[in-house]
């Protein structure tokens, strides 16, 4: 499990990035790189990282799902994804 101020961090850079996407669009379309500076730095949107909406773990992340491999396997086995089961041959 990731501790809670790494999710909490992880909120917050979305929502600075979702206030101004707008902001810096229109000035990247002017080329008004000073400005564009003047942006604070977690709004910029390669900052945020993909992290599971369950644990919160960074790496091993199923983008289709939002959940880790280990949750994914996990909720798979109990059937709690629908269409998804283990395979067997």
């Amino acid at each position: 499990m990731a501790k809670e101020s790494m999710k909490a961090r992880e909120v917050k850079r979305a929502k600075m990035v979702a206030k101004y996407a707008a902001k810096r669009e229109k000035l990247k379309a002017e080329g008004d790189y000073e400005a564009l500076q003047a942006i604070p730095k977690n709004a910029s949107p390669v900052r945020l990282h993909n992290r599971c909406s369950i644990t919160g773990r960074p790496k091993g992340y199923i983008r289709q799902f939002g959940i880790s491999r280990i949750q994914f396997r996990e909720m798979a086995s109990k059937g709690l994804i629908p269409g998804v089961k283990k395979a067997s041959w």
